[in-house]
């Protein structure tokens, strides 16, 4: 009888010891919003040329839509904003890492991201376009045979290898950045682009290019705030925070001044 009650008090300890466990597992993720509250930074990852979301400016001052909301919540959660520049194609293990504590730059949000990362709430709509300089090129049929770039471990990347467009294609040239395609797509490198059209419009108009956005884009999609899966606390706290600039106008009025409404 002694071992049957050692071995049960044994055995309750074990569970206790497990539930233990998983509460200090939760403790931990929870842990998130505190470190960078006590760190008082707030470490933002981005690839810096994805105008309007966050790029240099012409002092290098890394500035943009993003930037500007980062920088509210960051204020509102008493904390400082710093900005790094990543490697987009290797953003998940940059924050994995622990070098950044999330990913914000206008990216899309798809099932592979939803997997690896705590998703914010989509806070922005976009659509996946073709720009061209030619304006002869003027449907998805047109590109057929022609030479399309496209930012090398984007979303984009994905939806134009899968397409019909992409499989019709010569071939497609994957770029480091969005702005140095556009740029080859201007000398003539490339006969179209495939890129966010909040992206493109934006560079268009401030680089004063003739360039061609087509009517027909490939996918309609959506912006998220990318986090470690495991700090919900942090993905939270932003998470809430934007909807209050939503409600108290906030919001708006950052986006009024990159885009106009």
């Amino acid at each position: 009888m002694k071992k049957l009650f050692a071995g049960l008090a044994m055995a309750a300890a074990f569970v206790l010891s497990g539930c233990n466990e998983n509460n200090d597992s939760k403790n931990q993720a929870d842990m998130s919003l505190e470190k960078v509250k006590q760190a008082k930074v707030f470490v933002l990852g981005l690839d810096d040329s994805f105008p309007p979301m966050g790029f240099r400016d012409k002092d290098n001052n890394i500035v943009g839509f993003d930037i500007d909301l980062a920088k509210e919540v960051s204020a509102r959660l008493g904390v400082e904003l710093k900005t790094q520049p990543i490697s987009w194609d290797a953003k998940e293990q940059e924050l994995n890492t622990g070098k950044i504590d999330c990913i914000w730059n206008g990216m899309s949000v798809d099932s592979i991201r939803a997997a690896a990362m705590n998703l914010s709430d989509a806070y922005l709509k976009n659509r996946m376009i073709f720009t061209v300089k030619d304006k002869s090129l003027s449907s998805l049929a047109a590109l057929s045979g022609k030479k399309i770039a496209v930012q090398n471990g984007s979303t984009a990347q994905g939806i134009l290898d899968k397409s019909a467009a992409g499989k019709a294609a010569k071939e497609i040239i994957p770029f480091d950045d969005n702005q140095t395609a556009l740029m080859d797509l201007d000398k003539g490198g490339v006969d179209a682009v495939f890129l966010d059209e909040i992206v493109a419009k934006y560079w268009i108009s401030s680089n004063a290019k003739d360039f061609v956005v087509l009517e027909e884009g490939l996918s309609d999609e959506e912006y998220a705030v990318g986090f470690r899966k495991k700090d919900q606390a942090l993905r939270d706290a932003v998470n809430n925070t934007i909807k209050e600039m939503q409600a108290d106008g906030k919001f708006a009025e950052i986006s009024a001044k990159w885009f106009g409404k």
